[in-house]
């Protein structure tokens, strides 16, 4: 927390249902000083968007839809603007980050779906290429399954996944709704990091639109932890049963590889073999003002969750920390390492370059001195080749991989920073 400036920070596990670990660090106002609690509400960013992919398979297990069903099915205006036939694009596609639309500018202003459906018909984009071929984060597909809830079940999005979720999981300090956020006590203001300050800044709650279908979520970590039991547990509830146990389980079945051992499921990430036994299911989100991560061990019915009240800080270290000390692991046990390899002049030269996306996401790759260096948001990371289209953070072992297509030529075209795919500008 000191080295990344995080004025907040709470952390919560639970273990077959019991919770074991529940701590509040730092302040929730830096003005104040009040303390943070496990029950103080934080942003969660992109962890909501399980909560949106949990309702589809909901929906699903109910036969009112299927993820193979084509979008258009249940949402007829929806076009891409390249023309494409739109039937190819598939609820699947959608759910796993798949469709081949890549990171487009957010419009945040926009509370109707309708419109969105407009812009993903007319924005000026290249598609990355066919459904299913490339992973990247989209926000303005993805939401349209919020669309797709609406249409289906004839209920407003937020007031189903409130009245089919979080209700009756008791998760009563979360809430899509800003105003009732302003209504809740122990509630932590949001910071966002200052370049080349020591402070961060205060700033107001974001509201965000209909990108609420993917992070609209506020919420905390004991709420959180009643949550991750929907999955650990089967899809039991207190008094029901939500949707079928095999239905969500395929939520963390591998779709897309985005690392060397991590891959992409519907709204969840998942390290199917991290230790002998053990399964990592995770999610991270970040907005200003939020820095998030919730997972589960499936195996051990063990739930983690972290909340911050700080943007661009690495809390899934927390996380993966704590996950470890409660599998009796080493502390500093990470995922396997990207393997040592010597590149060539020639094989770093087809990877330098800008890399941006309409997001606004950008990474500049150059070489100093013969070494690999990355500039990202004004930041400069030092980084190694692990094989002809991979270059590694060397600070946190996170790999860069860079992709290549005949037509392009012999440089990369795209490069999946994180979980977007930015594409060369220059």
């Amino acid at each position: 927390m000191e080295k990344e400036q995080v004025p907040g920070l709470a952390v919560a596990i639970s273990r077959g249902g019991e919770v074991i670990y529940q701590k509040g660090f730092g302040v929730r106002d830096r003005e104040t000083l009040e303390p943070v609690t496990p029950a103080t509400i934080f942003g969660i960013a992109s962890v909501s968007k399980s909560f949106t992919a949990a309702a589809i398979m909901q929906l699903a297990a109910e036969g009112k839809l299927s993820v193979d069903d084509p979008v258009v099915a249940h949402l007829p205006a929806f076009r891409l603007s390249d023309g494409s036939d739109p039937t190819r694009v598939k609820i699947h596609d959608l759910l796993s980050h798949t469709t081949g639309v890549p990171p487009l500018l957010r419009r945040e202003e926009w509370h109707y779906f309708e419109d969105h459906l407009d812009y993903v018909a007319s924005a000026a984009y290249e598609p990355l290429g066919e459904p299913g071929e490339y992973f990247s984060y989209c926000n303005d597909t993805f939401l349209l399954l919020g669309a797709i809830i609406e249409r289906v079940s004839g209920r407003m999005f937020r007031r189903y996944i409130t009245a089919e979720l979080l209700e009756p999981l008791g998760m009563n300090r979360s809430t899509y709704s800003l105003e009732e956020v302003l209504r809740m006590q122990d509630v932590s203001v949001p910071y966002v990091k200052q370049p080349g300050q020591s402070q961060p800044l205060r700033v107001e709650w974001p509201s965000i639109g209909n990108y609420e279908a993917g992070g609209g979520i506020r919420s905390n970590v004991l709420d959180l932890l009643k949550y991750g039991e929907l999955y650990v547990k089967g899809g039991r509830m207190r008094e029901r049963a939500f949707a079928s146990e095999e239905g969500l389980r395929s939520m963390w079945k591998p779709v897309h590889q985005l690392t060397r051992s991590a891959w992409y499921g519907y709204a969840l990430k998942v390290v199917p073999a991290y230790a002998e036994g053990v399964t990592l299911v995770e999610h991270g989100g970040g907005q200003p003002g939020v820095s998030s991560h919730f997972g589960f061990v499936p195996e051990k019915e063990l739930v983690v969750t972290v909340l911050s009240n700080i943007d661009q800080v690495p809390i899934r270290d927390v996380w993966l920390t704590a996950v470890n000390a409660c599998l009796g692991l080493p502390l500093d046990r990470r995922e396997e390492r990207e393997p040592q390899y010597t590149a060539s002049p020639d094989e770093l030269a087809r990877l330098t370059g800008t890399y941006s996306s309409a997001e606004g996401g950008q990474a500049r790759i150059f070489m100093r001195d013969g070494t690999p260096v990355a500039d990202v948001a004004g930041t400069e990371f030092e980084l190694r080749p692990s094989g002809a289209d991979t270059l590694v953070f060397v600070a946190t072992e996170m790999p860069l991989r860079f992709f290549f297509k005949p037509e392009a030529g012999e440089r990369a075209w795209a490069v999946l920073l994180g979980m977007r795919m930015l594409t060369r500008a220059e």
